[in-house]
This record gives structure tokens, sequence and C-alpha cells, in this order.
């Protein structure tokens, strides 16, 4: 948004200088990107009187003037304008001035034998037109040796605001002011609209050809007929405000509607009434259906864009974002229809981004215009055209009406404190609001708010809260250092988030290789894991196969190892830490680690043949996982009940208490299959949401490593149990034994067949003693030896293998 400062004083009594206003907009959240002074390019150039004008003697198309640039001393420059003549004021630039419009440096010079010490000047030449048949000719009265910016109106200082989408009420010079006047930088005069009366019915009417609850894609529509018009250059005046903020004049007509459209906020179009065809048509494009629009081009229109059309059917133009040509105005115009209409935001937006047109129409209609200023522009406009362009107005032509806007909030004081971080008293508080133009009367601890027609914005409390806090000033918030709850800081992650950084550590030490998949999967797979709940469906996947959240990670890694696999990387171990979905609420989210192995446990090599990977790979990386994080790994059950996607014999669940910690092992062939993976293939999940935090330590230092002087001993047991018996039973009762001198249990050997009787196998054990206080003695291993039978005996019904 542009504007000069001359322009914003017609609409703010102030006294405030241009830094005092910049400032002012920048602290009311109307950024200033830019600040340009005009002036001070066109500062060297001074207007000076030709007091002689004559043959150059070497060139005809030469003149030789002698210039008064107002300093009391005459200067000769060479000028080959042919409007260059004796008397005639004009534009004077010294040695050593820069021409804007040529961007030169100018030089003394001898041009065909004759010195020149300076130039006069064309427009182009500054810089302000293209203009540049001859040199600028000024009228008589211009006073010799002033300033030529300053006379010109060009050392007015243009702002250049940026505004945030929310502010549409900002995008007129009118609205700028309001802000400006609520904050204190002066008062509000803009000038009243006053009615045009109206001097004929209008031969042109408009109707609304929408399909039925499509009425908001144009509510209101105010048209007025204006005869008898002259569509000639539009004043100095008009045109000195659109060149400084970058638009072109074109036409009076034109440059009526532009400087309404910045002047307030209220976008306007033309018609040629002539080449309209009995009146105005609201309606939707039609298939196949183009138009040449004003910038020149022809557009293709579709159904959903709003086509203002005649009733031949001829789209005169696309509702809030541009005209056609064939209906606009010319200098031979002479009966023009004036269109101030309400169209939709969301429909306007769509229209421009399809047809890739980006107009000041757009840009205010897509945002949201004052739908209470509708009827008033038309009068701003009219009266504008009767000034500029003559002509006699109809009456006001009116379709649709203004949509509801009202609504009422309610701010309560204690709120401007809570969001904002400063105390504004109440008075203040709603001093600020009407200087906005809300409505706030007091009521209970708070106010009742009508935001004003121009801020369709505001839309809740914390709205209202902004409004009092910029315009009392962000200078006004106390700065306020954060409180140190200790003398060292708090911990910036939590033991659970400390957690997943620990496991994938652990899972990388043993060579796994961390994959990131897709939170989402095919239904058919989620199915096969548990998944598939109409309320884990998404409503807005990014692929149509991606559209059920997973309640696992496995079938992802599968499908990652699979592809690694057909790119000739068969032997594979993959990990991801992520969330899994068992339910749509928050308690149904749960974070898991899960591996996948596949193909052989290792490369093969000349010293060790590799083998495939099986469920006791799997059952040692969810055991690590589990270590990693603290949990006893010694008080865990091992269960042959894993879920179905679980070889049914070859799979396993680790349990603490009644909680499943992990579970392991191999895939089922039958879920290999449908998800086209080639086995082998073994997994792990492990659930972090479960995991027992570990125990507070007292201190940050290491538990005191108690270690024994005294040799260990080692003891080896062969059980004959039953085939139902699970070493992990046997281990246990063995344990239990001493747990005072029992240091470790392990499994080394399993047996069956031979001797042993159908049914049964063998399970042989080691067990470590260690004692803390002395050399054991036989009779004490012996001892502890016996108690390790008796205990296994008792625990399984397996007996001491002869």
């Amino acid at each position: 948004m542009k504007f000069t400062f001359s322009w914003l004083k017609e609409h703010l009594d102030t006294p405030a200088s241009v830094g005092e206003i910049a400032h002012g907009l920048t602290m009311l959240g109307l950024e200033v990107e830019s600040l340009t002074d005009r002036g001070a390019a066109l500062k060297p150039f001074v207007i000076a009187r030709v007091v002689e004008a004559k043959q150059h003697p070497n060139a005809d198309r030469l003149r030789v003037c002698t210039v008064d640039p107002g300093t009391g001393q005459t200067l000769q420059v060479v000028c080959g304008a042919p409007n260059a003549r004796t008397g005639m004021i004009g534009v004077f630039a010294p040695v050593g001035a820069y021409i804007p419009g040529t961007q030169l440096d100018l030089k003394k010079g001898t041009i065909r034998g004759v010195d020149s010490n300076g130039m006069l000047l064309s427009e182009r030449e500054i810089g302000i037109s293209d203009e540049h048949e001859g040199i600028i000719d000024l009228p008589a009265d211009a006073p010799v040796g002033t300033s030529f910016a300053a006379y010109a109106g060009l050392d007015d200082p243009v702002f250049e605001v940026k505004l945030t989408p929310n502010r549409a009420d900002c995008l007129g010079v009118a609205g700028i002011a309001r802000d400006l006047a609520a904050a204190g930088y002066g008062s509000v005069i803009t000038p009243p609209v006053r009615p045009v009366a109206g001097k004929f019915h209008s031969p042109l009417d408009v109707q609304f050809r929408l399909p039925p609850g499509d009425a908001a894609a144009c509510p209101m529509f105010v048209g007025r007929y204006i005869r008898g018009v002259r569509n000639a250059p539009s004043p100095d005046w008009l045109q000195r405000k659109l060149e400084a903020i970058g638009l072109r004049p074109i036409s009076a007509l034109v440059d009526i509607t532009n400087y309404v459209t910045f002047d307030r906020n209220r976008p306007l179009h033309v018609f040629d009434a002539d080449k309209v065809t009995r009146g105005i048509r609201v309606r939707f494009g039609k298939p196949a259906e183009k138009m040449l629009a004003l910038n020149g081009k022809e557009y293709q229109l579709d159904s959903f864009m709003t086509v203002i059309s005649d009733e031949a059917g001829h789209a005169l133009g696309l509702g809030g974002v541009i005209g056609g040509e064939e209906s606009g105005c010319t200098e031979r115009t002479v009966n023009v229809f004036v269109e101030s209409a309400l169209f939709d935001p969301k429909r306007t937006a769509r229209t421009g981004r399809a047809l890739g047109i980006d107009s000041d129409a757009r840009h205010r209609f897509e945002r949201g215009v004052d739908p209470e200023f509708a009827a008033p522009g038309m009068e701003v406009a009219t009266r504008l055209i009767l000034e500029l362009c003559g002509g006699e107005p109809s009456e006001v032509v009116v379709a649709g009406g203004v949509p509801e806007w009202r609504r009422t909030l309610h701010l309560r004081h204690s709120r401007v404190a809570g969001l904002g971080g400063v105390e504004v008293p109440a008075d203040r508080v709603q001093t600020i609001l009407k200087s906005l133009g809300f409505g706030a009367q007091r009521k209970g601890d708070g106010f009742e708010c009508e935001p004003p027609s121009w801020r369709a914005d505001v839309e809740g409390e914390a709205d209202l809260v902004e409004e009092v806090i910029r315009v009392n000033g962000f200078d006004n918030i106390e700065a306020v250092s954060m409180p140190a709850p200790a003398v060292t800081p708090e911990p910036a992650l939590t033991p659970a988030q400390r957690r997943v950084a620990l496991v994938k550590r652990a899972l990388a030490q043993r060579g796994i290789m961390e994959a990131v998949t897709w939170s989402f999967m095919p239904r058919p797979a989620a199915e096969l894991f548990g998944g598939g709940q109409a309320v884990l469906a998404l409503a807005n996947p990014i692929s149509a196969d991606l559209d059920q959240m997973r309640p696992s990670i496995l079938p992802n890694l599968l499908g990652a190892a699979q592809r690694n696999a057909d790119r000739g990387f068969p032997d594979l171990a993959l990990f991801e830490v992520g969330p899994v979905y068992a339910g749509d609420k928050p308690e149904g989210q749960s974070t898991f680690a899960t591996v996948v192995r596949r193909g052989n446990n290792a490369p093969r090599h000349w010293d060790a043949r590799p083998r495939p990977v099986d469920a006791f790979d799997a059952k040692a990386d969810a055991l690590a996982v589990l270590a990693s994080c603290g949990v006893p790994l010694g008080n865990l059950q091992i269960e042959a009940k894993p879920p179905a996607w679980y070889h049914p014999g070859r799979a396993g669940v680790l349990r603490l208490g009644p909680n499943v910690l992990a579970t392991f092992g191999e895939l089922h062939p039958r879920v290999l299959k449908r998800l086209d993976v080639e086995g082998p293939a073994v997994g792990c999940e492990v659930n972090l949401t479960l995991l027992p935090l570990p125990r507070a330590k007292a201190g940050r230092a290491r538990p005191l490593l108690k270690a024994s002087p005294f040799q260990p001993v080692v003891r080896d047991f062969a059980f004959v149990v039953d085939d139902a018996v699970a070493a992990d039973q046997l281990v246990r009762a063995a344990r239990a034994a001493d747990k005072a001198l029992i240091a470790d249990v392990g499994v080394f050997d399993r047996f069956a067949g031979g001797s042993l009787p159908a049914g049964k196998k063998s399970i042989a054990i080691a067990v470590t003693l260690q004692p803390t206080e002395a050399t054991l003695s036989e009779k004490e291993i012996e001892a502890v030896s016996a108690k390790v039978v008796a205990q296994v005996t008792k625990a399984t019904g397996g007996v001491l293998r002869g």
C-alpha cells in the first residue's frame, strides 16, 4: 500500500513529521517498508528563464540559450529542443547534477564549437514521464530560482506500508488515517460523503442470474448511469497522486476509479454504457466461454467464476478481478455505467489464482471490503466524475443488499493484562475501541463490543485485546525477565524423551540402520497388524493407498527391507522409533521401538558361515532396547503367546507383571506373502510408553562397584524335564535357590531324543557362584548345588540327568 504524505494529510489533521508518522505506523502494526523522498533526486533542478534563444552558428537544429537560473548571473546553454524560445520558463540543471532520465552526471561541454554550462530538461530527463518532444514549458508566473520539485509537488514523501492480510481496512488512505488518529497522531478530517441527486431513471438495470444458494457470490450491486461525459486526461493533481504511487494515468474515468480504490478502499469499475445491451447481468461463467480483458489478454472462463455480462450474454468483466476490453471506456466514451459492488472473497481469490490475474481490485475483494461503503462509494465516484468529466447522473440502481455483518463480542477487562502483559485502565480501553470505530459499552467486568463494518477480521476477545494493545503502544509493555526456578536450569528433555535417544544409540551400536517411514499405510496392510478401524482412516490422505494410520511400524520396515533386497541388499537390519496408533484419542498413541531383520545374520565370510536370522536375533534386539532403558531384565517373564502376525511357534512376548513390554520372533509366512516380502524375516516391537521409568538416583555419581576378591565357582547341571517346560522357568528356579551366592544362571545346551523318553528334553545350565566374604569350601558348594537341584525339581518337576 503506497501513499504520499500530502495525501494522508487530506484525511488526517496532524502536526507530526514524516519520521514520526513512519514510526507511528510501524508501532501500530502497519510496517513501513520504505519511505521515499522523491524530491531528493530533483533537488538540483531549479526554475529558470530563457533570456534569449538564438540559432546555433554551426547547427541547424540547435539553439544557444542564455538562461537566468535566479542566481543573478546568466549561463549559456546549448539546447536541441524545438520549443526552446526567448522568454519561456523552463527547468534548468547546473553542471554536476545527476540526470535521472539518462542516468548520467552532467558535465560542462562544448557542442559544435559553442560552450554549454548546464541543461534545459524535458519530463523524461527528469524522470516524471516519457514525454521528450521538447523541454518543460512552465507558466509565465512560475517563480524563477525556486526548486522545481517543490513547485510541481514532487517533493512529497511516499510511504510504502506492508500490511498483513487481515488489515484490509488499511488498503485505503482513509483507513490508515483512522488508525493514526486513534494512536494520537492527529484527528480524522476525511470529508463526509454527500449524496448526488439523480436526474433521470437509468436505462440500464441490474439483475442477478445466480443459482439458488449462491447469492453470496455477489450479495450487492450498486450501479449508476451518467450521460454526456467527456473522458479527457485527468487533471494534474490526480495524475501526480497516481504517478507517486506507481500508477500510470490513463484517462479521467479510469483514474477516478483508481483514485477511489486507494483513497477509500472502494474498488470501482466504469463501463461504456453504449456497449452494454439493455443492462447488467451477474451470473457464473459458461462452458468454453472466453473474455478479452483490459490487460489485452484473453481468458478461458470457468463455471465457478462470477461474470458481469449484459442481456446479450457478452462477458463484460470478472467480478472483483478485472474488467473486459469490449466494454472499456475510451476517449470517445460519452455515456457510462458505474459499478460499485460486493463480491465473495473466496470466489474472487480462486478466480484470480486460476487465471493468474493479480489486480488492485482482487487484492482488496479477496481480503474483504467494507460492505456498508458500496453505496457511499458510488456517491464519491459520481461526484468526481461530474467534477472532472461533466455529465448528468441517473438515479442509483441497487440489486441485492448489504449482507449481515453485525456481531457482538464480550471483552473482559482482565484479559487485556492477561493476554497483552500491560495494565490499561478501563476508560482508556473504551476510548481506544471507540476511536477505532468499535461500539464499546461497559457491562459487568468488561465491555460489550460491536466491531465496525470495515473490520471483518475481528472475531473474538483476543482480537479486541490486540487492538487495545497496539494502539496503547507496544513500547508500554514492560520488559520482564523470565523467573529462574532454580540455580541450575531444569532439564529440557523429560526422561521419556531422553530414553528415545538411548534406544536409538543402543540399536545403532548393534549395527542396525535407522529408517524413517510414513505414519500411515494402506488399509490392507494395517488390517494384517490389528489395525484398519474406521476411526484411524485419513480424511484427506496424501495418496490413495496411504489411507490408514499405522497400528505397527513393522509393515513399513518390511517394505523398506524388501525394496533394498530388490536392489541387491538382501541382508539388512532396520529400526525405527516412532508413534503407532490404536485409536483416535491421545491415549491411543504409543511410542514403539521396532526392529526388522531380513536375510542372513551376517555377510558371507571365509571364516564363518552365515545363518538365516531367527527369533533369537529378534529377542536379543528387544532385550538390548529394554536394557538401555534400565528395565530389570531378570524380572521379565517370557511367554510364547505372540500376536497373530508372528509365527506361532517361533515368537514370544516379554512381560513385566501385567504389561507386555515387547514382542519378538519370526513374521508369519502368511503375512509376508500378503506384503510381498521374501523371507526369512524377524522383528521385534518394544512399547517405550509402557516401560517403567528408572528410579531416581540420590546423586549424579555412579553407584559403588562391589567387586569381590574371591574366585567365582561355576557348576553345570543337566535336568530332564517335560517338553512343555520353558527354559526360562528352569533358569528362574535355579536362580531363586540362593540369591546371595548365585550371581548368574545361563542355558548352554538342549537335547532331545536318544535315550530320553518321548516328550522329554534335557536342558543344561551353568550356575555361577560368587562369594563375597570368603572362598567357598567344597562342602558349601555342594550345599548350594543341592538347593539348586531341589528348587528346580520343585518348580519344574525335572530330575538331574545321570
